[in-house]
């Protein structure tokens, strides 16, 4: 597949339906080494005067190893078509599966231009993603409980395994041509 550079200020989409509804694959690792999951839950936005992702994994995700690894991660979104095999990535382990191969997913890296050169400056991505997002990692912190507002949150979390929020900086994107 080819990919082209894009502004992802120049989407006209609804990151609410985007990311809740159509869902994302998040990936971090390097070639040979990584790990994708499945998520809905996450955002796009603007902080600290640079445009940002934010995504939540829980510390048994065999993700996380990989988020708190690596300087990188990606977000991957994809056509609709392609919602089986994102069940897929969110219903196995990379601990025990090659989610990718089950999946039907062509693993392909991307390198941010602006860090041309730097092995690191890379993100783990699909072949049949129509949009890819590399964000380079500038804050995690886990949900305290004790900060919540609306006790109802505490429902999502009945085996107390409170998320890690990770911000990353969006700094490369890509379309599928």
């Amino acid at each position: 597949m080819v990919f082209s550079s894009l502004d992802p200020r120049s989407l006209a989409l609804n990151p609410f339906s985007l990311i809740a509804e159509d869902w994302m694959l998040v990936t971090a690792g390097v070639p040979g080494d990584w790990n994708t999951m499945t998520a809905s839950w996450g955002g796009l936005g603007h902080l600290w005067n640079r445009d940002v992702a934010f995504v939540f994994i829980r510390p048994t995700r065999h993700t996380f190893g990989f988020m708190e690894r690596e300087a990188f991660f990606s977000l991957s979104f994809f056509d609709p078509g392609m919602r089986q095999a994102l069940g897929v990535c969110g219903r196995l382990s990379g601990r025990d599966a090659d989610k990718a191969k089950a999946a039907g997913l062509t693993p392909r890296s991307f390198e941010l231009p602006a860090r041309a050169g730097d092995p690191a400056a890379r993100v783990q991505s699909f072949e049949e993603s129509r949009i890819v997002f590399a964000c380079r990692k500038l804050h995690a912190q886990d949900l305290d409980p004790a900060c919540f507002v609306d006790p109802s949150i505490a429902g999502h979390y009945e085996s107390l395994d409170w998320h890690r929020l990770y911000v990353g900086a969006v700094e490369a994107a890509w379309k599928r041509d």
